[in-house]
């Protein structure tokens, strides 16, 4: 074996590197790397205040909830408590707010009264889902572009690598594996940036509607409330 042949062994590396990888890749492929990179980390930030957030949101719901149902007055304990960004306490204030403009003279239609308190809440409630879903759009366009991203880069890299093939005039392997090694890790940083999007919006997306029928249900229970106070008067 020649002695220029020992030292291309020799100067082979053992192991991915995927920093080198990153610098030796085309700017073109740099370019590519470093958005799916930034969208990775953004998408790790939404994961995690998200999860936050929801986990937050719950506790204080089922604190807000167990303290307004024993409540003697509803329109005081909405008047004292505010919404302190808790969205059932939102839906509350819209019912409440309806009844009391409804009540200041006399009800004449009382299933009228209960069709607009009802429509109070339900518009609440879908203001309420849409707010803590909105952030979860970012994640679903991660996931559906990011592999066709990664995959612009690997193209883009396969093509510099047949171009480096003409340009030296010759097809060895030794020419051509480092720019497909350097365009196929686009790819992989395109799915490293895919896969967790799209399992956390599956996952987010059912806690909203969990959250949003959690709603419904106080709104549901809210409204027998005043049928049932309406019927008394």
């Amino acid at each position: 074996m020649s002695s220029t042949a020992l030292l291309l062994i020799a100067a082979a590396p053992t192991r991915l590197d995927p920093i080198r990888l990153f610098l030796d890749a085309d700017i073109v492929v740099q370019l590519v790397m470093t958005g799916l990179l930034l969208a990775s980390v953004w998408v790790w930030m939404i994961i995690v205040s998200f999860s936050i957030r929801m986990r937050n949101m719950r506790a204080r719901t089922i604190e807000y909830e167990s303290e307004f149902w024993q409540a003697d007055n509803f329109d005081r304990f909405t008047s004292e408590r505010g919404n302190k960004d808790i969205p059932a306490a939102r839906v509350a204030q819209a019912a409440v707010g309806e009844w009391r403009r409804s009540t200041k003279t006399t009800v004449r239609d009382p299933e009228a009264l209960r069709a607009r308190i009802a429509s109070a809440m339900d518009s609440q409630i879908a203001l309420e889902a849409d707010d803590i879903a909105e952030r979860l759009n970012f994640l679903a366009t991660v996931g559906a572009v990011a592999p066709f991203v990664g995959l612009f880069g690997t193209v883009w890299g396969i093509m510099n690598s047949f171009f480096q093939i003409g340009a030296q005039e010759s097809s060895s392997l030794a020419v051509v594996a480092p720019g497909i090694s350097e365009a196929l890790f686009a790819t992989a940083i395109g799915l490293f940036a895919a896969i967790p999007a799209v399992i956390a919006y599956n996952r987010f997306s059912h806690r909203v509607d969990r959250y949003e029928a959690r709603l419904t249900r106080f709104a549901d229970k809210l409204s027998a409330t005043f049928s049932r106070q309406l019927e008394a008067l």
